[in-house]
């Protein structure tokens, strides 16, 4: 799932290409995409957008009046720049946005789960902006790292976009690994070591990937993303900080990757099927 950096570094090159552009029109690639009913797509033809910024995972367009168009990509979800604009049906497609200068903005998603989407609001409508937590730099999130009590395990309370707006399982997972912490540590057990050890590997993990996305030219348009990561999706690759090889605890939906020498005193746990979860 694009995250954080990729999220930013792609709405800097958005807001490069169509800033100072007018809405020319749309087109519903898909039955799911929309999320919301008013203001109506049709609103969103002629006016100028202002620029494109993000907010935790979500693009967000500023159009004339205080109208925002939200995007989420999803896991899958992918995104690419038609210049000049295309009049394709691609598998997968969402959305089609076109612009008076001829360019246009593809949403489009890989797989076969229909969950990248997109919003139009009001001035003053938040939509699902307003239930997001503090962005990383924010410092209610450092406080929250330094002082929380919660029992919650650390990698679920860092992909909890309440606690902390962008971050997922990828480079959560780098972040546990960098500073030497269990994904199943509760908060409340971290030492103040680990809490301020927590706080400069989240900054240092996504300043390096905001630096290595912003080398990235045109849209988000790779189907696989994950070779980004240092542990991520790296199962049975050497650790980055020990070389053990990588381990993994494996869900329905998803893994968490994990060094037992460097974050678990040596304990593996190959499989949350097949084991009890690690404290």
């Amino acid at each position: 799932m694009p995250e954080l950096p990729e999220m930013q570094a792609l709405a800097e090159r958005l807001d490069a290409v169509v800033a100072g552009t007018a809405v020319q029109g749309f087109e519903p690639l898909g039955f799911t995409g929309l999320k919301t009913v008013l203001p109506a797509p049709d609103d969103l033809v002629g006016l100028p957008v202002d620029g494109v910024g993000r907010r935790g995972k979500y693009l967000v367009w500023s159009l004339g009046g205080g109208v925002r168009i939200l995007v989420h990509l999803s896991q899958a979800g992918r995104l690419d720049l038609e210049t000049p604009a295309k009049h394709t049906r691609p598998r997968g497609g969402v959305v089609r946005f076109r612009f008076d200068d001829g360019s246009a903005v593809l949403v489009r998603e890989h797989g076969s789960q229909r969950k990248a989407g997109w919003w139009v609001l009001g001035a003053g409508d938040d939509g699902p902006l307003a239930v997001l937590g503090p962005e990383p730099d924010d410092p209610a999130f450092t406080e929250f790292l330094l002082t929380s009590d919660t029992t919650r395990r650390i990698h679920t309370a860092l992909r909890d976009q309440r606690t902390v707006a962008g971050l997922g399982r990828g480079y959560v997972d780098d972040i546990l690994n960098m500073v030497g912490i269990s994904p199943f540590a509760a908060v409340r057990s971290l030492s103040s070591d680990q809490r301020t050890g927590l706080v400069d590997a989240v900054h240092a993990v996504l300043d390096e990937a905001l630096s290595q996305e912003r080398l990235r030219s045109g849209g988000l348009s790779e189907p696989k993303l994950g070779l980004r990561f240092a542990v991520h999706n790296r199962v049975g690759q050497p650790c980055p900080r020990c070389a053990e090889p990588l381990l993994r605890v494996s869900y329905e939906s998803h893994e968490i990757v994990y060094c037992k020498h460097c974050q678990t005193k040596g304990r593996a746990l190959a499989d949350r099927r097949l084991s009890r979860l690690l404290r």
